[in-house]
């Protein structure tokens, strides 16, 4: 066991998981945009997500966007259109909203034990938004899309096609993630977490 390991949470961990709450809770700030095709908004939030998971590493990532979740339950209007409390997550979004916890770890796990693991800049560039793509898309889609199926009465397949109307703008947000992640590495000449 090493020190760092023998110390627990640390300080620091506490402030970079409560700032990345931070981060989340302001990309809700820009106003959410409505699809017609489904009644979940578009959000910058999911990029607090992916950021977090590739910046942070799995767990402190995965705090992060729980302190979020656990926030928005107890009412504050924390996410995009100043939305909050227990009735979100009975509403079409509350699946995706539980699955920025998993999706987080997911991204962080990929990029502590595969991306960092690269030697090549840009290769390690490729492998985190791979991280982010598969974290912040895959496994919150995996979870958003069957419960806005439920929760809205809609078929699981017509609530999957109508979730793809995201998958253009989550790409974008993959590629700023990785970009940000991979130069906050290189700046600081850290490993990715």
């Amino acid at each position: 066991m090493n020190r760092r390991q023998e110390r627990g949470i640390t300080t620091r961990d506490v402030v970079l998981v409560a700032l990345f709450a931070a981060i989340i809770v302001a990309l809700g700030l820009v106003p959410p945009i409505t699809v017609g095709i489904v009644p979940v908004p578009i959000t910058l939030q999911t990029l607090g997500v992916m950021l977090a998971g590739a910046v942070l590493g799995p767990v402190r990532g995965a705090l992060a966007c729980g302190l979020v979740v656990l926030l928005t339950a107890v009412g504050l209007p924390v996410l995009a259109g100043g939305r909050g409390g227990l009735g979100v997550f009975a509403g079409p979004t509350g699946g995706y909203l539980v699955g920025w916890i998993p999706g987080a770890l997911v991204t962080g796990l990929m990029v502590k034990y595969w991306a960092a693991k690269l030697t090549r800049g840009w290769a390690k560039a490729g492998a985190v938004l791979a991280a982010c793509v598969a974290g912040g898309i895959v496994v919150v889609y995996a979870l958003g899309i069957p419960w806005l199926s439920v929760s809205s009465g809609l078929p699981l397949r017509e609530a999957a096609l109508g979730g793809m109307v995201f998958v253009p703008g989550d790409l974008i947000k993959a590629v700023a993630a990785a970009l940000v992640a991979h130069g906050v590495a290189r700046s600081y000449s850290m490993e990715l977490k």
